[in-house]
């Protein structure tokens, strides 16, 4: 069993920087990989980035690649979403997720989910 809370989320002007935070619990969190995932209003969940457990291997959605960086710290079970030169289209709620498959993009490849939070960026 793993649990994820996420935490980092709130209000940013258009071009402004949040970092999210998923902190995770469970002996086994260290041998899943991680992903970020984002849910707009009226809109499906999509893939936002994914980080291997071992050697950190990251993987970005074309729509936030340069502009957002995912990171983890296995000593303190957390995974990390920087996310720079934020657009009004970022706005959204922000999940974050547990995988045994390594490089996994599909909601259903991802086995634990956090409750998310949100993230809204002003124009």
């Amino acid at each position: 069993q793993v649990k994820l809370v996420e935490s980092g989320g709130g209000l940013v002007q258009a071009g402004g920087s949040l970092r999210l935070s998923c902190a995770a619990s469970g002996r086994t969190f260290r041998s899943y990989h991680m992903g970020w995932f984002r849910q707009a209003p009226g809109k499906e969940r999509e893939f936002v980035a994914s980080i291997n457990w071992s050697f950190g291997i990251t993987d970005y959605a074309d729509s936030v690649k340069g502009r957002f960086t995912i990171s983890r710290d296995n000593a303190k079970n957390t995974v990390y979403l920087q996310m720079n030169s934020l657009k009004p289209e970022d706005t959204a709620a922000y999940y974050c997720a547990a995988s045994q498959t390594f490089g996994a993009k599909s909601r259903a490849s991802y086995t634990y989910w956090g409750h998310g939070t949100q993230v809204t960026v002003s124009s």
